[in-house]
């Protein structure tokens, strides 16, 4: 049983039980088409899919998908509040600012540690211009530092609708145990039920195939790929997925050394759709120097998720519906913190994710939810599951002492969250000093350290 196929059950509900027993039947019927489907495809040619427009759909049925939303990697841009909320002034508006597009980084520096490094000191209020490879000069060996070993999966997807010809994208957002994926998709027209889906690799050789299965309620798509014997989702996504990078980086489009820039030197359980951008910075000599220093240096896991990018469309913060996505922190990872905290030690947070990760499990309730107040007795306990902790003032920071993260998009939560942990009036002053400063911005741009 496919957990994912019962998602696509209110795509065909009306209220007729008959017509949603009907619409699940088939849903869970198209797969058997699978063996079927490999016989009657061609091999892809090595080029990029088609632009050929889509050509007119068959009229609608119980088998048609309403039309897809948008992959979620091409909408990282400052949010816009919608015209219908906005009777009252947004408490997003200021959490705006204006950057020239020439500061946006396109790639990374060459050496990951030569990034120039903003730090700023919450207690003085100053601001220092430094680079990574400084960043040992700002910690203590009794210090614990926080990593998130999260692995970047290839989850971009290219193609053509089989049928039409028609261009095709997608975003790899999550798998069941039944082998079905959930992702979400853009194209022209309404993809139905049982259409093939044509997949091209970034270096050509040969096309793969999508079965489309249904929509959800969330408007993703459900699809079941059509594996080689001895095939998995790992192994499928390297052969034919392209590095997600996003849209503000070369539009989106991908060049070979990606696959290395855009993922952490430590980076060991896969499942994220975008990087953990902060430890980019991060070279395992500089990690190995930290080491030596005396700083331990901790895992965690969470798994970036295409929510990372969904915008605010909300005046008030607090309407807000966090994006849910899953994290992991060890009793090893929390023995060794309390550890280093007992002996006067900080934790270093590197990166929002990994902040996130540590307050999550430092603010769960005994019904096993999480305050995102962080008012509460709760303490660091070992935690794994899904977290849709939405960090803004007045949170109060329970673990987390030091953060090391890049500079973030305007009117996003990642730019709530940095202002509530560095301070509102330090944190504009810093952006604007960045931006006159000309640091880079965003995924492949420049640190701050935040003490």
């Amino acid at each position: 049983m496919s957990s994912l196929l019962d998602k696509i059950l209110s795509v065909f509900s009306t209220g007729d039980g008959k017509k949603k027993h009907q619409a699940t039947r088939k849903a869970k019927g198209s797969s058997a088409n699978a063996a079927d489907a490999r016989s009657k495809t061609t091999s892809a040619a090595n080029s990029a899919p088609s632009d050929a427009t889509a050509t007119a759909e068959p009229a609608s049925d119980a088998r048609e998908v309403a039309e897809p939303t948008e992959v979620a990697a091409a909408i990282p841009r400052a949010p816009r509040v919608s015209s219908a909320t906005t009777e009252e002034p947004s408490e997003l508006d200021q959490y705006d600012y204006e950057l020239p597009e020439r500061l946006i980084a396109q790639s990374p520096t060459h050496d990951r540690a030569n990034a120039r490094m903003m730090v700023v000191d919450r207690a003085s209020g100053k601001i220092f211009h430094r680079r990574v490879a400084d960043i040992i000069e700002y910690l203590r060996p009794d210090d614990v530092m926080v990593l998130n070993d999260t692995k970047v999966l290839s989850a971009r997807l290219i193609g053509k609708r089989k049928e039409t010809n028609a261009r095709w994208e997608g975003l790899y957002l999550q798998s069941d145990e039944g082998g079905y994926w959930e992702i979400m998709s853009k194209t022209r027209g309404k993809l139905r039920q049982g259409e093939l889906i044509e997949l091209t690799p970034p270096g050509g050789g040969g096309s793969r195939f999508l079965e489309i299965c249904g929509r959800t309620a969330d408007k993703t798509m459900i699809v079941k790929p059509i594996y080689n014997p001895g095939e998995d989702t790992l192994k499928f996504l390297d052969r034919i997925g392209w590095t997600p990078i996003p849209p503000y980086i070369r539009k989106g489009l991908m060049v070979p050394e990606d696959r290395d820039d855009y993922q952490t030197v430590y980076a060991r359980e896969p499942g994220a759709v975008a990087a953990p951008t902060a430890g980019l910075h991060f070279t395992k000599e500089l990690l190995r120097n930290i080491q030596k220093f005396g700083v331990d240096i901790c895992p965690v896991t969470l798994h970036v998720g295409a929510g990372t990018f969904k915008p605010i469309t909300v005046t008030k913060l607090s309407e807000h519906q966090m994006h849910s996505e899953w994290a992991t922190i060890s009793e090893s990872t929390v023995e060794r913190i309390r550890a280093r905290q007992a002996r006067g030690g900080r934790v270093v947070a590197i990166g929002t994710t990994s902040v996130r990760t540590l307050e999550s499990a430092s603010n769960v309730l005994p019904d096993g939810s999480i305050d995102s107040s962080g008012l509460n007795d709760a303490t660091l306990q070992p935690f794994s599951g899904h977290t849709n902790l939405f960090i803004r003032p007045p949170y109060k920071f329970k673990t987390v002492d030091v953060m090391l993260t890049n500079f973030h998009l305007p009117k996003s939560t990642l730019v709530i969250l940095v202002r509530a942990f560095g301070g509102d009036e330090l944190m504009k002053r810093a952006y604007a000093e960045a931006i006159e400063q000309e640091y880079r911005f965003f995924s492949y741009g420049d640190a701050m350290l935040i003490l």
